[in-house]
């Protein structure tokens, strides 16, 4: 005789779903500001393609938040919506910066896409690793941000020879102990984290409107961010391991 198979969860009706749906498609949509994006980058508009990549970048940053309000997992279970998540992270945090770094003009075609390869490739290996997060939400290694890395290359313009040396740093980096915050997720230091998100997301989208080529004020911004967010995890605390 065969096991009996055990009834699923009832199936809520439609209007408990909708709102659970409403916000998968919400995730969804930064698929969409993405390709837009890239077709900017085809067209060498640097700007207006890291206009729909920082668009894309707000939408992850709450659509985790209001997934939990809204309990969206219990009400459409058959979604997954970390899946959906990581589908859409790869693409506006990876694949999409990527082809931007190809038509930044920094090396040769050749070169620009051996080293778009590399980001993809790395970044690919990084998503897939279960150890990504540490269990207290730090990232383990650096967290795959090439639309933050690419954003500043093409903001700072440095060197062709400093612009690969910072790539193969971090693709190294996405494999080493260090951690870095998660600016949602991390309790430590969280309120003062979450301002410096506002301040950074604001000279983001100040440079992105003065062309790429913002002044002096707004570079300074942009570097004391870099340095709170990637030095930070210098004074993460350790949580207590249970005994």
């Amino acid at each position: 005789m065969t096991d009996p198979v055990e009834p699923g969860p009832a199936r809520r009706p439609f209007l408990e779903r909708l709102p659970a749906y409403l916000v998968h498609f919400f995730t969804a949509s930064g698929g969409a500001l993405a390709f837009l994006a890239l077709f900017e980058a085809i067209d060498q508009r640097l700007a207006p393609a890291f206009a729909w990549l920082g668009i894309a970048l707000i939408v992850d940053g709450i659509d985790g938040t209001i997934a939990r309000a809204l309990h969206v997992r219990d009400r459409v279970p058959n979604l997954s919506g970390d899946v959906l998540d990581l589908v859409i992270d790869f693409t506006t945090y990876v694949f999409v910066p990527a082809a931007i770094l190809v038509f930044s003009g920094f090396w040769p075609r050749p070169l620009a896409m051996g080293l778009g390869i590399i980001i993809i490739v790395s970044a690919a290996l990084y998503f897939a690793d279960l150890r990504m997060k540490t269990p207290d939400n730090w990232f383990a290694g650096f967290p795959a941000v090439w639309n933050v890395i690419v954003f500043y290359l093409v903001v700072f313009k440095p060197s062709p020879w400093i612009a690969t040396a910072v790539i193969a740093i971090a693709a190294i980096g996405q494999a080493t102990p260090f951690v870095f915050v998660h600016p949602f997720r991390v309790a430590q230091f969280k309120p003062v984290t979450l301002a410096m998100c506002v301040v950074w997301s604001v000279a983001g989208f100040v440079a992105i409107a003065e062309n790429l080529e913002p002044g002096i004020v707004t570079q300074a911004v942009l570097l004391a961010c870099a340095v709170y967010f990637g030095g930070l995890g210098i004074l993460r605390k350790r949580p207590v391991a249970k005994g």
